[in-house]
């Protein structure tokens, strides 16, 4: 096997059983969102993108698939960021929700692009360097950087649908609201510029984690989940796998000695 760390591990197994998902209910899991209802062959490529996850998930955990796997994920992840996603920014560039949507997605590409940038061959090297090594790491982790500013911005913008998710057991529900946006933008800077960017990246998995401890499993556990709360859990959780994945690149720093933007000491 071929396993990086327990976040490739976590993220590998996440793709599979999204995968299996998606076979078995014959639509998109929530690692694929936003096909418009009208797209043609909607259910063939539904189909397809459960056959990628299942195949690329099994495939990152073998020694001699890993790299080709991370290598057709990413491509297949930056496609439909392409076709689905940037379409929300380009027709409503001012509507803070289309930057949380390309987000979510985002945070994906960055695991999926950490991973190739770690697992490429020598043929990758040579034709596509600048997506391998020391500046694909650096292009994962600025995906996954803007992600979460999009994500703490999405907190004050939306702040009457964030504060109601917080848990009835913990008192000033706005404050929480506020203070996981502030957590969130932060890291994202933290992340981005290279100061303090290891811890900056895991605790904003751990924060998106604890999201889905705290409010969606409660909820599903007391079996009052709606259809689009379950899709809400799995994108938590498929955030949160993709977000451990890309902190746990940082721990490679003998392969890779220079990972940040600046201040390699202080990640």
């Amino acid at each position: 096997m071929q396993i990086l760390s327990v976040g490739h591990a976590v993220f590998a197994a996440t793709l599979i059983v999204f995968g299996v998902l998606g076979l078995v209910q014959g639509d998109f899991t929530p690692i694929w969102q936003d096909a418009p209802p009208t797209l043609p062959a909607r259910e063939a490529l539904a189909c397809l993108c459960a056959i990628v996850a299942l195949g690329c998930g099994m495939g990152l955990l073998g020694r001699r698939t890993a790299a080709l796997a991370a290598r057709i994920l990413l491509g297949c992840l930056l496609l439909w960021m392409s076709l689905f996603k940037v379409r929300f920014i380009w027709l409503a560039p001012a509507t803070e929700g289309s930057y949380q949507s390309w987000g979510e997605t985002a945070v994906i590409v960055a695991a999926a692009w950490a991973l190739y940038a770690r697992l490429a061959d020598d043929r990758d090297r040579r034709w596509v360097g600048f997506a391998t090594g020391d500046s694909g790491l650096r292009i994962a982790r600025a995906f996954y950087a803007l992600a979460l500013i999009a994500f703490g911005f999405s907190h004050f913008v939306y702040l009457q649908l964030t504060a109601p998710l917080v848990p009835s057991w913990l008192p000033w529900h706005v404050g929480w609201a506020y203070i996981t946006g502030a957590a969130y933008l932060a890291a994202g800077a933290a992340v981005l510029i290279g100061v303090y960017a290891h811890r900056a990246a895991a605790l904003a998995a751990l924060q998106m984690g604890l999201f889905t401890l705290l409010v969606w499993l409660p909820i599903a556990a007391a079996g009052q989940m709606s259809a689009s709360q379950w899709t809400e859990l799995g994108v938590s959780w498929a955030l949160t796998a993709a977000g451990w994945a890309v902190a746990d690149s940082y721990a490679d720093t003998r392969r890779f000695p220079s990972l940040a933007f600046s201040h390699p000491k202080r990640v």
